[in-house]
């Protein structure tokens, strides 16, 4: 293969899913309707906490910083897949590609460290009710929110950066629907020696030690649930944690289904349709799992659908399940 210097590239490929021209318009249609339910899922859900004051609480502070996060994690890949199908082109430029890839991992690795910090939120609630309102402060919370963003800013920064010192041969097509870091490498014909050892230590700090967390948490506060003497005590400590679990579990079931399968690990197109599940799918899902399984934010749904002008309909119309 033709070696060539990394600074005259100027596109990848991204092959996507079907090379089909039939099957573009219900790939496009698909995409987009996951996109848009995701776009509005997650900015009720923001909007929301803002707008009423019963969910001013750290727990829901951290979940609108979670909604805000997934908006931004599939924004960075489904519109210029949209894009390239609109346009009929699978060409993406060299720094575009650089520049999706470093916030896809920022915010795929701010993702995770938020899940940890909603972890032990929950932990503080359940474990150190007395104490919870004073621990829990605004200050730690926006500090716990603060560091996660430094902490994978400089992640994301040391993956893209070592990518800008690879040179590329001429066979510059990703088997993907964005640019992946391993994808990106696997094309590279420089040394990647370095890269891989930067990767397996870099996620088993920044992803491992997150999930470390999220489990003693939870460890934790299945060790004060057994503790609780009545039925009704131990179901109202776990519902406080139910929807916080489902999303840790959907969200760590599917990563780790996506890069420890070998079936997938060996098929860059089962890869790329696996990868869906955690970059469209649980962005998707996120805030029904919160809403459907939340007293809460049902009340504030209603309160902000009744305050809504035009609607007057009387709140013993709509009472709360």
């Amino acid at each position: 293969m033709e070696l060539e210097n990394n600074t005259q590239i100027s596109k990848f490929l991204l092959l996507e899913f079907s090379e089909e021209p039939e099957m573009q318009p219900l790939i496009f249609a698909i995409f987009l309707s996951m996109y848009l339910v995701t776009l509005f899922g997650n900015l009720l859900t923001i909007l929301l906490v803002i707008s009423d004051s019963h969910l001013h609480t750290p727990m829901y502070f951290f979940l609108s910083n979670l909604s805000f996060v997934d908006i931004c994690f599939t924004s960075t890949t489904i519109p210029n897949m949209l894009w390239n199908i609109q346009t009929h082109s699978k060409i993406i430029t060299y720094e575009a590609c650089v520049t999706q890839m470093y916030f896809y991992i920022f915010f795929a690795g701010l993702d995770d460290f938020l899940l940890a910090v909603m972890a032990y939120d929950r932990y503080m609630a359940i474990c150190q009710p007395l104490q919870y309102m004073v621990i829990m402060s605004p200050r730690l919370c926006g500090l716990l929110v603060l560091l996660s963003w430094i902490m994978n800013i400089m992640y994301s920064l040391l993956h893209s950066l070592m990518v800008l010192q690879l040179s590329f041969c001429s066979d510059l097509e990703i088997h993907h629907f964005f640019c992946e870091l391993n994808q990106v490498i696997q094309l590279s014909c420089s040394d990647t020696f370095v890269n891989n050892i930067v990767i397996y230590f870099s996620t088993a700090l920044f992803g491992g030690g997150p999930f470390a967390g999220i489990i003693y948490s939870y460890f934790k506060i299945v060790s004060c649930i057994t503790g609780i003497s009545s039925a009704q005590g131990k179901c109202k400590a776990f519902s406080t944690c139910a929807s916080h679990l489902s999303v840790v579990s959907l969200f760590y079931c599917t990563v780790l289904g996506v890069y420890l399968s070998p079936a997938i690990t060996h098929s860059s197109h089962t890869s790329a349709t696996a990868s869906v599940m955690y970059t469209v799918v649980m962005p998707m899902l996120n805030p029904f799992i919160y809403s459907l399984r939340n007293k809460d934010i049902k009340r504030s749904l209603k309160r902000f659908y009744l305050g809504m002008p035009g609607i007057n309909l009387p709140v013993t119309n709509l009472p709360v399940t």
